[in-house]
C-alpha cells in the first residue's frame, strides 16, 4: 500500500480567524470555566478559575493596548516565553487585532533570536524576564524594525492595558473582523535538527482551525469521561507548534486549559496532580520518564520482581487486546483478566494517579512511541494515541483513532488528508494542514511541496492504512563500506533500559557504527544504590567497570535487532544529558544530529581511533 487517505469530519473555516472563538464562547456561554491560573501566593497548587467572559474582557483590554502602542494589523509580533496563561493571553489578543504571532523559543541564542526576529521582520517582542530581554537588546542593533520589548515579569500586560483604556471595543472588532481565513496566524520557525538555519512555515488561520477543529470532532469523545469538562495541563512549549495547536484545540472546543512552563518531572509530575487534567499532550520523553520513574520506585520499595510482573501482564493484556480488536482473537483470557485486576488495584492504579488520577487517554508526538510502552500504559489503563507530524503540516497530520489503537505505529491521517509513500520510502502528506510555504524562501518551498503534496524527508510504510515511521532521510547513515542504516531502530533499543536516556548512533563515512550515550542521573543513582555504593556526584554520571558492562550488554541486545554490518561496534558513555539549554535538543525534545556531533567531534574520532 502506497496511499492512503480519509474524508474530511468538519467543513472548513467559512469566515473570520482563531481569535473570534474567545467572543463567540464568551457570548453563548459567560460563565464557562475556561481556563485555570495557577495561583503565584504560597500555595502553589491552588489553581485559579478564569470564566470564558473574563478572559474575553483580558484579551479585549490587552489588545486595545497592543493598538495604542502602535501594532497594526498585519505585522508580526515575537512571543519568547515559557508556557505561561500571559503566553495564551498574548495570543489571542494579537490574533484580535490582525497580527501574527512569531514563537521563539526561551532558550534560543541571541544569534538565533536575531535571524527569526529579522526574518520574520517582528516589529515587537514579548518576553518573561530581563534575561530574554538582555538576549533580545544584544540584537537589536541589526533589527531597525523592532520598535517595543514587553517584558512579562515587569507586568506589562496591566501596562498595556491601561494604554488601551482610550481605544473603544469597536476599533478591535473591526481589525478582528478583517482577518480572514487566510490571513496568516502564525510564521512557527522549525526546530533546525539538520544544522541548517530555522525556517519560518506561513501557518493560517484555515490551518489551525482544520487541524484543531479535525482533532476536537474526532477525538471529543475519549477527552474525559461522560459528563466530566474536558481539561488538559499545557506542559509543551507553546513557542512549539504542538504546543501551540494543544493551546487552540482546547480554546475552540471549550476544553478548560491550565500552563506549567516547567517540563522537569520533579516540578510537572505534582502539577499534573494539583491540576488533575482529563487528557494528556506530550512527548514520548514524558511518558519513558514516568514508566522508569515508577519501576525505580517499586524497586526502591523492594518490588522490583512484582513491577516486572505487572508490566509484563500489562503488555500481554494490551496485545490481547488489539489482537482482538483486529478480528485475529478473542482478547485477554480468564488468567490474564484475573491477574490484570489484581495488578490494577496493586500498581496501575497509582500509575494513573501520577497523572492527576482522572487521564484515560493521551496523546504522544513530536517522534515515536515504543510499541512496548504503548502496551505497557494502555495494560495500565491509559491508551496513549500516538501520532505524528511536522511544523509544516501544523502539528499531526495522522494520528491512532479513537477505539482502534495500533501500537507501533503513528496511526491513520486524519480525516481529510492523505499519505503517499513514494517510490524513495519518503512520506507525502496533503491535507488543508499543509502550511502556504516558507517565509520568504521561495526555493525552499518548491522543493516541498510538490502538486499539492509535502515531501516530509522522513521515510516510512504504510500497514493498513497505519503509518509506520522508519526513520529520516538526512538521517540515514552510509558508512565508507557502502552499507546504508537507518538509526531510528537501535536508538529507540537502546532508550528501553531503564539507565539510558539518549543514544545518537554515528557512522556516516566511517568503517562501522558507533554510538554516543547519555544515561539518566537518576537512575544511575538509583543503580548505584541499589548496589550500595556511593551515589554518583550531582554534576554527572560515575561510570565503573559494572556500569559500563551493564550498558554493553543492553548495546549487544540492541545490536541482535540488526544485521552485523548494522551493529554498534563501540560507543562512548557522555558524562551529561543533551538538552535544550546547550542547543542539542529541539523544543519538542527530539536529538539534533548536525549539533551533537559538532560539540561531541572529538569523542567521535576517539571512537574510531581505537
Amino acid at each position: 500500500m502506497r496511499d492512503f487517505s480519509l474524508p474530511p469530519i468538519v467543513e472548513p473555516l467559512p469566515t473570520g480567524g482563531l481569535a473570534d472563538s474567545v467572543y463567540d464562547v464568551a457570548e453563548r456561554d459567560p460563565k464557562l470555566l475556561q481556563l485555570s491560573r495557577r495561583s503565584s501566593g504560597p500555595d502553589g497548587d491552588e489553581w485559579l478559575p478564569v470564566t470564558a467572559a473574563e478572559f474575553r474582557d483580558e484579551v479585549m483590554g490587552l489588545a486595545k493596548g497592543l493598538l495604542a502602542d502602535g501594532v497594526r494589523f498585519g505585522e508580526r509580533v515575537a512571543v519568547m516565553s515559557r508556557t505561561r496563561y500571559e503566553w495564551t493571553l498574548f495570543c489571542y489578543a494579537l490574533w484580535s487585532i490582525g497580527a501574527q504571532v512569531v514563537p521563539v523559543y526561551p532558550t534560543s541564542s541571541a544569534d538565533q533570536v536575531r535571524w527569526i526576529l529579522s526574518n520574520a521582520q517582528a516589529v515587537a517582542v514579548v518576553v518573561e524576564h530581563e534575561d530574554h530581554a538582555m538576549t533580545v537588546g544584544a540584537a537589536c542593533d541589526e533589527l531597525p524594525l523592532l520598535r517595543s520589548i514587553w517584558q512579562l515579569d515587569a507586568d506589562c500586560v496591566r501596562q498595556l492595558t491601561d494604554r488601551g483604556q482610550d481605544v473603544p471595543d469597536t476599533v478591535v472588532h473591526r481589525h478582528r473582523r478583517a482577518v480572514a481565513p487566510q490571513s496568516v496566524a502564525t510564521i512557527a520557525y522549525t526546530s533546525g535538527t539538520t544544522g541548517l538555519r530555522p525556517r519560518g512555515c506561513v501557518i493560517t488561520h484555515a490551518n489551525l482551525a482544520a487541524e484543531c477543529d479535525t482533532l476536537y470532532e474526532g477525538w471529543q469523545g475519549i477527552l474525559a469521561e461522560q459528563g466530566e469538562q474536558p481539561s488538559v495541563l499545557a506542559f509543551l512549549p507553546l513557542s512549539h507548534i504542538y504546543g501551540l495547536m494543544v493551546q487552540v484545540v482546547c480554546m475552540r472546543g471549550g476544553v478548560r486549559l491550565g500552563h506549567q512552563p516547567d517540563l522537569a518531572p520533579a516540578v510537572l509530575l505534582p502539577a499534573l496532580v494539583s491540576f488533575r487534567p482529563t487528557y494528556v499532550f506530550a512527548v514520548p520523553y514524558i511518558f519513558e520518564k514516568i514508566f522508569h520513574k515508577a519501576r525505580r520506585t517499586a524497586e526502591e520499595a523492594g518490588r522490583g520482581d512484582l513491577f516486572r510482573r505487572a508490566v509484563d501482564v500489562a503488555v500481554r493484556h494490551a496485545e490481547e487486546v488489539e489482537r482482538r480488536d483486529k478480528g485475529q482473537g478473542p482478547g485477554p483470557g480468564p488468567m490474564l483478566r484475573a491477574a490484570h485486576a489484581v495488578f490494577d488495584r496493586l500498581l496501575y492504579g497509582q500509575l494513573r494517579d501520577v497523572l492527576g488520577g482522572r487521564v484515560r487517554h493521551a496523546t504522544s508526538g513530536g517522534s515515536t512511541l515504543d510499541r512496548e510502552l504503548g502496551l505497557f500504559f494502555a495494560g495500565a489503563g491509559i491508551i496513549v494515541h500516538d501520532g505524528y507530524g511536522l511544523t509544516e503540516t501544523t502539528a499531526a497530520v495522522t494520528s491512532q483513532p479513537p477505539g482502534h489503537p495500533r501500537f507501533g505505529t503513528v496511526g491513520r491521517p486524519l480525516p481529510g488528508c492523505a499519505v503517499h509513500i513514494a517510490q524513495d520510502g519518503e512520506i507525502w502528506v496533503r491535507g488543508d494542514v499543509v502550511f502556504s510555504g516558507y517565509h520568504d524562501d521561495p526555493e525552499a518551498t518548491e522543493a516541498v511541496l510538490r502538486g499539492g503534496w509535502l515531501a516530509t524527508g522522513d521515510v516510512g510504510c504504510l500497514d493498513d492504512g497505519h503509518l509506520v515511521i522508519t526513520g529520516r532521510k538526512k538521517d540515514i547513515i552510509v558508512t565508507s563500506g557502502g552499507k546504508s542504516v537507518s538509526p531510528q531502530i537501535l536508538e529507540e533499543q537502546l532508550r528501553r533500559h531503564p539507565l539510558i536516556s539518549q543514544c545518537l548512533v554515528v557512522g556516516d563515512n566511517r568503517p562501522f557504527i558507533a554510538a554516543l550515550i547519555t544515561l539518566d542521573p537518576e537512575a544511575s543513582e538509583h543503580w548505584h544504590r541499589l548496589r550500595r555504593r556511593l551515589s554518583p556526584p550531582a554534576q554527572g554520571v560515575t561510570v565503573d567497570d559494572e556500569l559500563h558492562a551493564e550498558i554493553q550488554r543492553a548495546v549487544s541486545m540492541a545490536n541482535s535487532a540488526v544485521s552485523r554490518a548494522e551493529s554498534i561496534r563501540a560507543f562512548r558513555i557522555l558524562p551529561a544529558e543533551f538538552s535544550m539549554a546547550d542547543g542539542l535538543m529541539t523544543p519538542s525534545l527530539k536529538l539534533r544530529r548536525g549539533a551533537i556531533v559538532r560539540a561531541y567531534a572529538s569523542d567521535i574520532e576517539e571512537l574510531y581511533a581505537l
